[in-house]
């Protein structure tokens, strides 16, 4: 009887428990089935710069250009460049070997070519094979930066169609040689393991196959116990049962794990190859697929870039096992294992243009969610420009540590407190942000002062006051530069020139040039304080205005992002653009999903806007910053520097056809820094500039319609009486704005009789 009973518990029991698993694998199916029917992975996005163009004749700054190669990851060789990403680098020329890319304009197979360089000229660009000379070479967009989610997992998706044969043979024979002749699981392995982990008293070697390893990565948490193990084998068995090889393998080549970047993790064949080897994976060569097939028994413990001595031991024991397997000649095995072992130059992105990438992020989340930019694997081509990045950063940097070299009162201890600047760069007709520093050190501070601070904008608003006067005045009428009080709502105002002048009346171009405040204030109260804020709102400054004084010396606070786009009117004929970062966005199928176009609307008429960059031209050649001209300035240049009270801030905003440049520099708290934007601000700028030989056409604007060209009197701003007036210079005039009469100090009267009839005796 009690035989019957254990029997019977005993088929009770054997038939509930494979009911249990009947209905586990019931579960794990359907979790496998939702797993890979959906999203497999979250993808960051993927920030990229704009392509870069080169031709004959163009400036190019060879340091900065190397640098953006590197960005590129093309790697120096030191024979001609005979691989894809090879480069040679020698004093007069640059040999490439160019990537596949897709660029907005075409589907570009590599080629090599030739680039001779000049001086700070590009001579010739010609194909290094046919010999072919070209008008223009596109470089690929540069990786600036991954939008994360919360595992911030870099990651490169591959198709197991486009990896080559014997990187996929290095992956069998590093970790499962029998993978597609077993049906999930390696009874010989497993057994081998079991052996080893009962003799320990615990879990020491899993003998997982490829297809187990897919399991725990997919499923299952990382911990060693018998229960997570039994887990693992039923994954694998299903998996093998509802997916053929290639696709577990090529799931697998995207998912595995190959080490750190910082504190980003990198995950799949495809971004460990740009990462250890500066190249996509289906260009590997047979070392370096043994090398990255070694990195997945310990990433860490065999890395190429961190113990290159053990990687390349592990390497070898990959290529001998291929070798054994019979996917490797002994020949081919010899070549391979003596080949030394050269990881990719490591560029850290984590400090590349990151202001850009947070002044990106925010227009990019009207577009969409934090949620999406973290998984959809979007692909984004911006604007920035990388080479005009790195002179930024590195202008702003060497002008700071000048100023506080010179002035040590500057020089502060506490990095909170440290004298601090911020640079923006513009194309200002298409309205392209080349480049963004919002502050010094952004591992220090995240603050954006160019997108989230408001600094008083001191003269650097004047331009647009005397915009507003020129529908009333030309730049030859004169103002009181004398002392004069103004009632105010506290009392009177008498503004104070930065210097003392003997001049007690000056023209509009002087008083511009020179940055006279007591002029200025004149000129505005003349045209009219709510003319004035009428012509801010129209160019887009979200300050709420008041009309006293003291605005027309800039004594409101402004956004330096609004400041520089309003600037680019100026350049820009009177269009002022919509300021852009995002060029398109193409979906992780490689189709577009949105396009930014240009934007831009008319501000004033193209007549004006060259009216006040003369002016602004004679700022640099005269006034404020003619120090330019004093270190040999090589081309015209528009600009203003501006100083605000109690010296708290310094700036410089300059131009030319081809780019547009704002400088900032202070302390955040408003501590005075005791020098003016020339020489705090316009220093950076200059050497920012100096560096970017390829946007210096060194042409300048032409003069529209609608603008005169007359000389004047300098004494009294009216047409000149050429035999009468001593002080004569050419003037230009809007058609409508032109001054009549002559001058009356040398011309008309009995002065002039005099001179008429003494040419009558004469006669």
């Amino acid at each position: 009887m009690r035989t019957k009973f254990w029997v019977f518990f005993g088929l009770l029991f054997c038939l509930g428990t494979a009911i249990g698993l009947w209905w586990y694998s019931r579960h794990l199916s359907v979790l496998i089935d939702n797993r890979f029917s959906g999203r497999k992975w979250q993808l960051p996005a993927r920030v990229y710069s704009d392509t870069t163009l080169l031709y004959p004749d163009q400036g190019v700054n060879k340091t900065l250009l190397l640098e953006k190669l590197y960005g590129l990851n093309y790697r120096a060789v030191d024979q001609k460049p005979n691989r894809k990403g090879e480069m040679r680098v020698a004093a007069d020329y640059i040999e490439i070997y160019l990537y596949d890319a897709s660029l907005p304009t075409e589907e570009r197979t590599g080629f090599p070519v030739h680039i001779r360089i000049q001086g700070n000229r590009l001579a010739e660009i010609n194909r290094l094979d046919t010999k072919e000379p070209l008008t223009l070479l596109e470089l690929e967009p540069e990786e600036v930066t991954l939008f994360y989610g919360p595992e911030r997992e870099r990651r490169r998706l591959v198709s197991i169609r486009r990896i080559p044969d014997h990187l996929i043979k290095a992956i069998l024979a590093a970790e499962d040689e029998r993978f597609y002749q077993h049906h999930g699981i390696s009874v010989t392995g497993i057994l081998r393991a079991l052996y080893r982990n009962l003799s320990h008293g615990e879990i020491r070697q899993g003998g997982s196959t490829i297809t187990q390893q897919l399991a725990k990565n997919y499923f299952l948490t990382a911990e060693r116990t018998f229960s997570r193990k039994l887990q693992e084998v039923l994954i694998a068995i299903l998996l093998e049962q509802k997916y053929d090889k290639d696709e577990i393998l090529e799931i697998y080549l995207n998912e595995i794990y190959f080490g750190q970047r910082g504190g980003e993790s990198i995950n799949g064949i495809g971004e460990a190859a740009f990462f250890y080897f500066g190249k996509p994976a289906e260009e590997l060569t047979v070392a370096e697929s043994a090398a990255i097939a070694g990195l997945i028994k310990a990433p860490n413990q065999y890395s190429p870039r961190l113990h290159p001595s053990a990687a390349e031991t592990r390497r070898n024991q990959v290529l001998n096992a291929m070798q054994q397997n019979g996917w490797l000649t002994e020949k081919a095995l010899a070549e391979a294992a003596t080949v030394p072992l050269k990881s990719a130059r490591f560029h850290s992105r984590t400090r590349k243009a990151p202001y850009f990438a947070d002044y990106l992020h925010q227009q990019l989340t009207a577009l969409y969610s934090a949620e999406d930019l973290s998984s959809l694997g979007l692909s984004i081509r911006t604007t920035l420009d990388t080479q005009v990045q790195m002179a930024a950063e590195q202008a702003l940097e060497n002008g700071l540590k000048r100023l506080e070299t010179r002035y040590p009162s500057l020089r502060k201890k506490k990095s909170g407190e440290r004298l601090e600047g911020a640079v923006v760069v513009i194309q200002p007709r298409t309205g392209y942000v080349l480049a963004m520093v919002g502050g010094r050190k952004y591992s220090q501070s995240q603050f954006n002062r160019i997108t989230q601070s408001r600094r008083q904008t001191g003269s650097t608003f004047k331009p647009f006051v005397y915009l507003t006067a020129l529908d009333r005045f030309t730049p030859a009428s004169l103002f009181s530069n004398a002392a004069k009080s103004y009632p105010t709502g506290s009392g009177d105002w008498t503004p104070q020139n930065y210097e003392a002048t003997p001049e007690t009346m000056v023209s509009m171009r002087t008083a511009l040039a020179h940055s006279y405040n007591r002029a200025t204030v004149d000129l505005a109260m003349q045209t009219g304080l709510a003319e004035i804020i009428k012509t801010a709102q129209a160019f887009g400054f979200s300050t709420d205005l008041k009309p006293y004084p003291a605005l027309a010396l800039g004594a409101f606070e402004a956004i330096p992002l609004e400041l520089a786009r309003a600037y680019c009117a100026f350049a820009a004929d009177g269009f002022q653009p919509y300021l852009l970062a995002v060029k398109d966005i193409i979906g992780n199928d490689n189709q577009p999903l949105n396009r930014r176009q240009i934007q831009i609307k008319r501000v004033l008429s193209p007549a004006k806007a060259y009216l006040i960059t003369s002016m602004l031209q004679s700022v640099v050649t005269e006034g404020t910053a003619k120090s330019l001209p004093a270190i040999g300035w090589p081309f015209p240049t528009a600009g203003k520097t501006g100083t605000t009270s109690d010296y708290r801030d310094a700036w410089f905003v300059g131009y030319t056809p081809d780019i547009l440049a704002l400088v900032w520099v202070g302390f955040d708290n408003g501590e005075s820094i005791h020098v003016a934007g020339a020489t705090a601000a316009l220093p950076i700028w200059a050497d920012l500039v100096k560096a970017l030989p390829q946007y210096r056409s060194g042409n300048w604007f032409s003069m529209p319609a609608g603008v005169v060209t007359i000389k004047i009197c300098t004494e009294s701003g009216l047409p000149a009486v050429e035999s009468a007036c001593s002080q004569i210079k050419e003037e230009i005039f809007l058609e409508e704005n032109v001054p009549s009469g002559e001058c009356p100090l040398h011309g008309g009267g009995l002065f002039q009789n005099l001179l008429k009839g003494i040419n009558d005796l004469v006669q």
